[in-house]
This record gives C-alpha cells, sequence and structure tokens, in this order.
C-alpha cells in the first residue's frame, strides 16, 4: 500500500508546524509498512525538486529554484506544475500502487485537482484538517457564503477528512459529513527526536518559547511581560524566543522587550532549521506556549505542545481548545488562563522554586508522547481506518 502526501499547506522537507505533522504522517506509515511519497505543490522556490529524506521520498513539481523577473513566464510555470504533478503520480503508480492521497491545504483550487489525481491512480481521498476550514471565510456575508460552498464541495470531494480536535470533528458532523468520514487525530511527535544531547547553545539558563512571534494570536508579549517581573528573584534567568513573524511584529517585540529595560535577558532568533531547533529546545529549563482564545485556537491544537512535552522539561501551557481535555494541571504540565500576565509569572515562579517536583511532573507529560501523541500509535489508527473507507 502507498500512500502519499499532497499539498500546498506545508514546506518540505525544512518548514513549520504543519511540516512537522507531515513527517509525523510519513515516518509513522512507513514504520508500518506503507510506502510514503510526499509531494509539496506550493510554488516554492528551492535549490533541491526531489530528494530522501528521513526515509521518506519528497518531490516539488513546481521545479523552480529561483523566481523569475518575467510576469508571464512565472504564471506559465505555475501552470505547467499541474502536468507535472501528474506526471509524477503516473511516475508513482509504475512501481507502487497508490491507495490513498491525502490532500494538506486551505485552497478549494488544490483539493479538486487531487480529487482528480485520486480518480486517475484509483485511489482514496483523504483531507487533512488541522485548522478551522472557515478560518479565512469569517468576514462579510459573501465570504461567509463563499466559505460555505467551498466547505460542502471539499466534503463531498473527498472520502474521508482526518481532524486534529473533536472540535473539527462536530464541526463537520454538525455541516452533513457523516461520522464514518471523520477520523481524530490529535497532535503527533516522534520523541526520539529529542532524546539528544550535546551541549547547550547558552551558557546561562533559559525559558524557552518557540513558535509564532505575534501578540494578538499568540500572545508573546504576555510571555515577555511575565517574564520581566521574574528578573527579580531569578538573575541569571533568560528568556529565548525562536519562530517567525513579520518585520512589524518583530519591531514590536523588541519596543516591548526595549521599554521593559530586558535587552540583556531576551534573545529573539531567527529561522532554525528543523534539527536545528531541537537543541534550543531540549536545553530550556521551562517550556512556554501561550497563545490567544479565539476560533482559530478552539479548532485547532499546537503541535509544539507535544514536542515540549517529549523533552521530558516542565512545560506551561493555555487552557485554550482541547488541551485541558488532555493535560492536566499539576499532573503532567502547568496550566494557566490564557492572556493572565500574573498568573504565568506565579506559575513560572513555582516551577522554577520546585523544579525537582516540576521534573517529575514532566515527567509524567512524556508519557503521553509515547501513547496518546506518539506518531507510530496515530500510525496504526490510521491504517485500521482507511481500511473501513469504501
Amino acid at each position: 500500500m502507498a500512500f502519499v502526501i499532497f499539498g500546498d499547506n506545508f514546506s518540505f522537507p525544512e518548514g513549520n508546524a504543519s511540516t512537522n505533522r507531515v513527517y509525523a504522517y510519513a515516518k509513522g506509515l512507513i514504520e508500518n509498512g506503507v510506502g510514503v511519497s510526499v509531494i509539496c505543490f506550493e510554488n516554492e522556490y528551492v535549490k533541491d525538486q526531489e530528494g530522501i529524506t528521513e526515509g521518506i521520498s519528497y518531490y516539488h513539481p513546481f521545479g523552480q529554484a529561483e523566481r523569475n523577473k518575467y510576469f508571464l513566464i512565472r504564471r506559465w510555470q505555475k501552470f505547467v506544475k499541474y502536468f507535472k504533478a501528474i506526471r509524477l503520480f503516473r511516475k508513482i503508480i509504475k512501481t507502487e500502487n497508490i491507495e490513498t492521497i491525502m490532500v494538506y491545504t486551505m485552497r478549494l483550487s488544490t483539493h479538486v485537482f487531487a480529487w482528480y489525481l485520486s480518480k486517475i491512480t484509483g485511489s482514496k481521498l483523504v483531507k487533512e484538517c488541522s485548522e478551522h476550514p472557515l478560518i479565512n471565510y469569517q468576514k462579510g456575508s459573501l465570504k461567509k457564503i463563499e466559505g460555505f460552498f467551498k466547505l460542502k464541495i471539499e466534503s463531498r470531494l473527498c472520502d474521508g477528512i482526518f481532524c486534529i480536535s473533536q472540535f473539527l470533528v462536530d464541526f463537520f458532523k454538525h455541516n452533513g459529513v457523516p461520522q464514518n468520514k471523520l477520523f481524530l487525530i490529535p497532535s503527533t511527535v516522534d520523541p526520539t527526536r529529542f532524546s539528544q544531547n550535546g551541549e547547550s547553545p547558552f551558557p546561562h539558563p533559559y525559558i524557552g518559547y518557540f513558535g509564532g512571534l505575534t501578540f494578538n494570536r499568540d500572545n508573546v508579549d504576555v510571555l515577555i511581560r511575565a517574564f520581566a517581573s521574574l528578573t527579580n528573584n531569578h538573575p541569571d534567568l533568560n528568556l529565548i524566543l525562536g519562530g517567525f513573524c513579520s518585520e512589524k511584529e518583530m519591531e514590536q517585540i523588541k519596543n516591548l522587550i526595549q521599554d521593559l529595560n530586558l535587552s540583556s535577558k531576551v534573545t529573539v532568533l531567527g529561522y532554525l532549521s528543523r534539527t536545528e531547533i531541537i537543541r534550543y529546545i531540549i536545553h530550556s529549563e521551562i517550556l512556554v506556549m501561550v497563545r490567544a482564545k479565539d476560533l482559530e485556537t478552539q479548532a485547532s491544537f499546537p503541535s509544539k505542545l507535544t514536542e515540549y512535552m517529549a523533552t521530558a522539561k516542565p512545560v506551561v501551557t493555555v487552557k485554550v481548545g482541547e488541551i485541558p481535555d488532555y493535560l492536566t494541571d499539576g499532573v503532567d504540565s502547568f496550566l494557566i488562563e490564557p492572556g493572565n500576565t500574573s498568573e504565568l509569572a506565579e506559575k513560572l515562579d513555582y516551577v522554577l522554586n520546585n523544579y525537582d517536583i516540576a521534573l517529575k511532573i514532566a515527567g509524567q507529560g512524556k508519557e503521553l508522547t509515547t501513547t496518546t501523541f506518539n506518531y507510530n500509535f496515530q500510525a496504526k489508527r490510521i491504517i485500521r481506518f482507511l481500511e473501513t473507507l469504501n
């Protein structure tokens, strides 16, 4: 059985949270005897258009290393990639039978194309859904109508839907999708990635945050302000922030750090590869996940959180979405209300002052990455689910 992960909502082999989810799917399935190919359909300019990483074959049918200066040529390249993708699928089916295509996209055009590919290859089509499918269709009546029809078309043009949260399972059921087409797969992680040692990247202890660097969605400002209140009692402690943000957001972060006189205590990292960032995560004294409470966080589940837990380091996270359904404060993690600066500061102070207790709690959290959140465990469930699809 061969499984193809196809879409434009992720980069590969480097990227963000969606890339890590693709790795988890691919590695788990391969370890359970399923051949996997990853086809990144984004118009991404990369040097290597195909290759193998961690045993996973990947392809970029767009096939461009740099942006052409001519508009018409760029449009032609985007058009031609569809034919390249078709040739690529035909190449794959010459050596193995494609039984399932998983489409990972927010674009209707890509979903419809994946449905066409499933028809010409005689395979099942499964939609990957890690965020609310209508998150970009909330403003204006016309936009909401567009989103409604997009949802109906995509739901019909697939055999199954992988949902990262029960919220999304219920959402699709409410919109007429049969229960037997829906499958809950929570955030998954390969804990062996975080078992390495090596030297710490910094000579001082630090709190680590690695994710989106925004004030609105990710509440990084709450973390910075909470950290500021710790510096008197923990003078050697630093804060390390790693992740993506716009130039405007970076300016906001730097201004807040300067206003709070934290320039010597807070480091904002630039881009780090999927391998490089592990060293910064595993050597953190405490790992923090801050997020706002909104539609996006209700529907999703942060992949970074399960990666944090795999380190067996104390994790402080917020009670948003379904995080409290899986984690318990003081048992396997430390939970706070979103947007509460003083509660976050108090919780961080408690962990620092009771670190031996915090490590035992972190050990309980790590256990969940060998069961519920484990990539191999979830891969076995996926295989069983695919067998039930007609």
